[in-house]
């Protein structure tokens, strides 16, 4: 089956107007790689989703797992990185960064709780450091999401199914105030499958955007709020479930979990002149997380329990320029680029507590950090067949950390300060169509993240007061490859990549902290990607998505060159079938092999298959099944290797812990358009 829906496409912050028909756009003589792409609403609509988090499966490649509950951040896997929670993959939604800069539990915190996936319009992916737009958190690649406006249905949506989810949807557009409102409100509650923990979810998401289209442009204004509380079973002690103390579902601290919000306002502005293009937008996010884990237990007679606080306000917008020449006889386009970014961060850190009640002060701080950048792109035409994308980028960024509580009260004078320092970044892409059907991508260039600002500051450690080592503040990468794009027919298009990337600091996951730290030294990957989406016939769809990664660091951390967390292989296969204009059902396999977890310990594979399908009663009515995990797979949905300490037990041990798949479950779900 063949589904046509409108839709605007952004390349390069360029307006484009093209069909979308799922994976079937055709980007030859847009994409600046291979390992770019699109994703449309109807391609997520069509997947069962367990999490919110779990749309950015939709980029090849890329493993979203969860090691804690419905309300912390996904942990992601791309290219050979352990991402933790965002970690060298910038997302941002609608021109507003998602990552957050010096986060209480992982520097690039992607927390995609606060998204719809029925309001998402599409999804722009890009692997890889060759884009000059893309900034800070930039090493592995980038994904943008843009909502939906004009083109959301009027619609409830009722689910239920097992262990106590419940969720309800309503979303539409209307005129207003002389253009188009469009709006979303959700609601979820959930329990989950766990022995000792009822997750006791309560998800409220709201979304509102009016938006103006005259001849002259766009401009939108939008209106975002989200708040959630949960409990957690995070991931646990193999020898515990091994001795029986408690079950593959069970909890060691049943008090895990946590408490989120995050509101926004935005404005956006597209606009066409004579000389060019214009587009610009400003945002005010308001975010606030208090998180309640425990990785060790107790190990501490008061216990192990921190609690961990971010509250923030952030600031910021973008503005880009284009403007399309010709220079002897050639078609040049020029891009000029800034943005700015402010993170006002009034508290972030750690406190350390027992059954979610203040025992102690682990690190506490108030920190300013903001960035402006600049950047440069020129795209010439020099044949039919020939392109080149030039980029040149410039970031600067100001850290301002002041130490407001320690454990050792003595550390703070040192632990505070201001530190700047810049960046800059350059990138080139030889592009070359052999026919109308084929193009080749050579690419290289320049990525970077930025570090925690604690890090950058630190010079005592707050708990024992002995000299630390700073952090380099900002970490540049370094990345190329190879493609070619096939693009055959509406019902059949290929691409393969093949790339190197490496970095200076590798940042790694510290289960005993929940957080991460800068090992200091660099890593090198490389790797071979490909993805096939074939339409067989009107009734079956396929698609095909396989990555193969090897990761080394440059020298050995800890007597080893194996990165912990790298994944070597991710498979996904995607099977839609539509016989006829009532029936639908989509299947999808996701497996990833074996990987590294410390050194030569290694952590078995996973594969996880979900089934969506349903009926379309009538252009009004829909009703659809999910059938989660429908093998009832006990794969681990995560594992890390680290030291704790068990009730009974005499001093810590070194143990595999894991979190395991939820088992399978049924989630049914009522439409109705109106």
């Amino acid at each position: 089956m063949t589904v046509l829906c409108p839709a605007t496409l952004w390349s390069q912050d360029s307006v484009l107007e093209i069909e979308v028909v799922g994976r079937k756009v055709d980007l030859i003589g847009n994409a600046v790689s291979a390992s770019e792409g699109r994703v449309s609403f109807r391609e997520i609509e069509q997947r069962a989703l367990l999490r919110a988090g779990d749309v950015l499966e939709t980029v090849p490649g890329l493993v979203a797992t969860q090691h804690s509950g419905s309300g912390k951040a996904n942990q992601f896997f791309l290219r050979g990185f352990n991402l933790d929670h965002g970690t060298d993959f910038a997302t941002k939604l609608d021109d507003m960064p998602i990552n957050m800069r010096s986060h209480a539990h992982g520097q690039g915190y992607t927390d995609l709780n606060f998204i719809i996936p029925e309001m998402i319009q599409e999804i722009i992916y890009r692997k890889g450091s060759y884009y000059p737009d893309v900034g800070d958190f930039s090493g592995a690649g980038s994904a943008s999401i843009y909502t939906r406006s004009q083109t959301t249905p009027n619609r409830i949506q009722l689910g239920a199914g097992e262990f106590g989810y419940a969720r309800a949807l309503l979303t539409g557009n209307r005129e207003s105030f002389g253009g188009n409102l469009t709006f979303g409100f959700e609601h979820q509650v959930y329990e989950g499958p766990w022995d000792s923990v009822d997750e006791d979810v309560g998800k409220t998401n709201i979304q509102m955007k009016q938006s103006w289209e005259r001849d002259s442009g766009k401009f939108s204004l939008s209106l975002m709020a989200y708040e959630n509380k949960w409990n957690s079973a995070d991931q646990i002690p193999h020898r515990a479930v091994r001795s029986g103390l408690i079950s593959k579902f069970g909890s060691i601290d049943p008090t895990s979990g946590g408490e989120s919000s995050r509101y926004s306002l935005s404005l956006a502005l597209d606009s066409d002149y004579g000389a060019g293009n214009l587009s610009a937008s400003l945002y005010v996010i308001d975010y606030d997380l208090t998180l309640f884990q425990n990785f060790s237990y107790f190990s501490n007679p008061a216990g192990d329990q921190i609690t961990q606080l971010d509250d923030r306000k952030i600031f910021g917008g973008k503005a880009i320029w284009s403007s399309e020449r010709s220079w002897a006889g050639k078609s040049v386009v020029n891009r000029f680029g800034v943005d700015l970014r402010s993170d006002d961060i009034d508290q972030v850190g750690f406190v350390n507590s027992t059954s979610r009640r203040f025992a102690s002060y682990g690190r506490l701080d108030a920190v300013q950090e903001q960035s402006a950048g600049v950047y440069w792109q020129n795209e010439i035409n020099w044949t039919e067949q020939l392109r080149s994308i030039v980029g040149l980028r410039h970031d600067r960024f100001e850290f301002d950390v002041k130490a407001l509580k320690a454990a050792r009260p003595s550390t703070l004078p040192d632990n505070s300060g201001r530190v700047n320092d810049s960046i800059t970044t350059a990138s080139v892409s030889l592009i070359y169509a052999l026919d109308s059907n084929h193009e080749l991508y050579a690419s290289l260039g320049n990525g970077f993240h930025s570090n925690d600002a604690r890090g950058v500051l630190t010079t005592r450690d707050p708990f024992s007061g002995m000299q630390a080592d700073s952090a380099d503040p900002l970490v540049p990468t370094f990345g190329a490859e190879l493609g070619w794009r096939i693009y055959f027919t509406d019902e059949l298009n290929t691409t393969l990549a093949l790339w190197q990337l490496d970095i200076d600091s590798e940042l790694l996951f510290v289960g005993d902290s929940g957080s991460t730290e800068d090992t200091g030294f660099g890593s090198e990957r490389y790797g071979f990607e490909l993805t096939t989406y074939y339409q067989i016939s009107d009734v079956v769809g396929l698609d095909f998505e396989y990555a193969y990664t090897e990761s080394k660091f440059s020298e050995p951390v800890d007597g080893s060159i194996e990165i912990p967390g790298a994944l070597d292989e991710v498979v996904s296969v995607g099977i839609n079938y539509q016989p006829n204009d009532i029936f639908f059902a989509h299947l999808r396999l996701r497996q990833f092999s074996d990987y590294s977890i410390a050194g030569e310990v290694r952590a078995e594979g996973s594969s996880m298959t979900n089934l969506r399908f349903g009926f379309d009663i009538s252009e009004s009515i829909q009703i659809s099944l999910d059938l989660l995990n429908i093998f009832d797979s006990d794969d681990h949905d995560i594992e890390y290797f680290y030291e704790s300490q068990l009730l009974g037990e005499q001093q810590l041990v070194a143990d595999n812990h894991y979190h395991v798949f939820e088992p399978r479950s049924a989630r049914f779900s009522f439409n109705y358009r109106f």
